[in-house]
C-alpha cells in the first residue's frame, strides 16, 4: 500500500542509513551507502574523517556539482516475513558548497545518532532540500 507523504517522511526521519543515488556525467547513476540525518525539511550527509578514504572530496560531490538532484532510498527488509516490508524514496536537491543554515543542526543530529561522530569529525556536511517523499509498505507499519 502506498504510504502517505507524512508517514514516509516520518520513516525517513526515524532512520539514519540508506542508499543515495547521484548522476555521474559520463557513466550514469552512482549509488552508494550513506548515513544521514533529517532536520526540518533538510537531509544532511557527512563527509567524515573517521573512515579511510583517498580524498574528502567524494565522487558524490563531483556528481552533485554536475547535477544537484539526488535520491535517497531506505527500506525495511525481512526475508522471512514479507508483511514487514516497506521502502521510502526521497527526492533531494543539493544546496551547494559552503555552510548552510542547517549545516550545524544536521551535524549536531549526526553526533547524537552515531557515537563515531560525537566530536563532529566532518570535512563537510552535504545539505539537501527534501523536495518530495514517497513510500510503500506491505501492511500497516506499527513501529518506526
Amino acid at each position: 500500500m502506498r504510504l502517505s507523504e507524512d508517514r514516509a517522511l516520518e520513516l525517513l526521519r526515524a532512520d539514519s542509513h540508506g542508499f543515495m543515488a547521484t548522476q555521474h556525467p559520463e557513466r550514469g547513476i552512482d549509488v552508494g551507502p550513506t548515513v544521514y540525518a533529517v532536520v526540518g525539511d533538510h537531509l544532511g550527509s557527512p563527509v567524515d574523517l573517521v573512515k579511510p578514504k583517498s580524498s574528502t572530496r567524494l565522487q558524490r560531490e563531483r556528481n552533485l556539482e554536475h547535477e544537484p538532484r539526488a535520491t535517497m532510498a531506505i527500506e525495511c527488509w525481512d526475508r522471512d516475513d514479507w508483511s514487514k516490508l516497506w521502502w521510502v524514496r526521497a527526492r533531494l536537491r543539493w544546496v551547494g558548497h559552503g555552510p548552510h543554515d542547517q549545516t550545524e543542526p544536521i551535524a549536531d543530529r549526526l553526533s547524537e545518532l552515531f557515537v563515531q561522530y560525537r566530536d563532529k569529525p566532518f570535512a563537510a556536511v552535504h545539505v539537501f532540500d527534501i523536495e518530495s517523499v514517497t513510500g510503500w509498505a506491505a501492511s500497516e507499519i506499527m513501529e518506526v
